[in-house]
């Protein structure tokens, strides 16, 4: 039909968003594109900060955006380079935003080994679930190696990357190699029959299986399952520092530590002298500080039991008991005191009643004591004298002689006067 209007239609005009959405339903739609593998050498390939795989696949004549999210990525083996002849699995959608069809990768391999990778994995797998990639049964490295075991071709530039870092970096470990091939047929058991000499005679504090760059098929041997457990049946703990940062390979998986490459294997496997040299100085200040700080407890710790002692002491005790004498003599003293005064206080109030009611007081107002001149006793009666008998008179200022001249019984006062 042609797009112009014909009678009594009009044409459909379609939004961006919806002839996107249309043309992405009608190829995810198509199941010969939802799972297929492409072929093409890879280029402009970048993995940022969140992780996803961005690359482009390209042959003589075409090109395909490919993206990989960064969970699929986390299975790769290897992530691809520049140039590199690849093959791709995953299913073509069109991403809506920029408008474009491109393949969503879930599965990468070199091209033309596809069937080691398919090994590769089911080894891999395998090897997972027995748990000889599991975390706990990692093994922490030494922090000062006396003796470190390496595993590499004698002739590789592997193991002058490890002497000139261990030589920088730790020149007083020891270093025994057990020389294997690393690459080739013969290369798996050499790796096995390295690993049982080092644990076997040598006894190392860590175990360093290294080798230098190379393609997958050159790594190859690293992948045997006969390393594998060779790897983890290792009585030392075994440090991989095999091909690049990139190659992940499965005695990756199941050594202790992964090192990207063999200098860092070396790196990770020993402390740095110069840290070394700094921590010393640290520890020193720190036991200097230390020492300080004990010798100042230990005076202060001094002093209190010197305080203690003082009061525990006998002379302390005599010395507080003599103050207690003091103590006690001074308020006996006190005591005494209140109580002279006291009784003090009474005799004079004593006193100044007797002197109120003494004869001389009595004298001083007119009064007088008569007593008989012949037996001194006082005539307290008229009846006690006779006429004619001498009697002494007592007033207030002096006594005196007088005669009774009279005496009438009549003269004494009656009741009632």
């Amino acid at each position: 039909m042609s797009y112009f209007q014909t009678f009594g239609s009009e044409p459909k005009i379609w939004s961006v968003i919806d002839l996107t959405r249309y043309v992405r339903q009608t190829l995810e739609t198509d199941y010969r594109l939802q799972d297929l593998w492409v072929m093409g050498e890879a280029f402009n390939v970048s993995r940022p900060s969140s992780g996803h795989l961005y690359f482009t696949l390209k042959d003589a004549e075409a090109s395909l955006r490919c993206v990989m999210w960064r969970s699929e990525v986390a299975d790769l083996a290897a992530l691809p380079r520049d140039g590199e002849a690849i093959e791709v699995h995953g299913r073509i959608s069109v991403y809506e935003a920029g408008g474009q069809y491109q393949l969503y990768a879930d599965d990468i391999r070199p091209a033309g080994i596809g069937a080691l990778f398919e090994e590769f994995f089911r080894l891999r797998d395998r090897l997972e679930e027995e748990g000889l990639f599991d975390p706990e049964r990692k093994r922490p490295l030494p922090a000062w190696p006396k003796r470190i075991g390496v595993v590499t071709s004698p002739t590789g530039a592997a193991l002058r990357d490890v002497i000139n870092v261990l030589r920088r970096r730790y020149p007083l470990v020891e270093v025994i190699l057990a020389p294997t091939p690393v690459q080739g047929d013969e290369a798996p058991a050499g790796i096995v029959s390295a690993l049982a000499a080092l644990n076997t005679y040598s006894q190392p504090d860590v175990i360093l299986v290294v080798r230098g760059g190379g393609s997958i098929e050159d790594l190859w041997a690293f992948n045997d399952e006969g390393v594998a457990r060779a790897i983890a049946a290792s009585e030392a703990p075994v440090v991989s520092g095999i091909g690049h940062e990139t190659d992940v390979i499965i005695a990756d998986y199941v050594a202790d530590v992964r090192a990207p490459t063999p200098s860092a294997a070396a790196e990770v496997a020993t402390p740095d002298r110069e840290v070394l040299a700094d921590e010393l100085v640290e520890t020193r200040n720190a036991l200097e500080r230390a020492f300080g700080d004990n010798l100042q407890e230990l005076r202060r710790m001094h002093r209190d039991w010197m305080v203690r002692l003082r009061f525990a002491s006998p002379r302390a005790q005599v010395a507080n008991a003599r103050q207690r004498v003091d103590e006690g003599s001074h308020r006996i003293e006190a005591a005494i005191r209140h109580q002279l005064a006291l009784r003090q206080s009474a005799v004079a109030g004593l006193s100044q009643t007797l002197r109120a009611v003494g004869p001389a007081a009595v004298m001083a107002r007119g009064y007088s004591v008569v007593t008989r001149v012949k037996d001194g006793a006082v005539v307290r009666s008229v009846g006690q004298v006779e006429p004619d008998e001498g009697i002494n008179v007592r007033v207030s200022d002096g006594t005196f002689g007088a005669q009774v001249t009279s005496s009438d019984e009549n003269d004494k006062p009656q009741k009632g006067d």
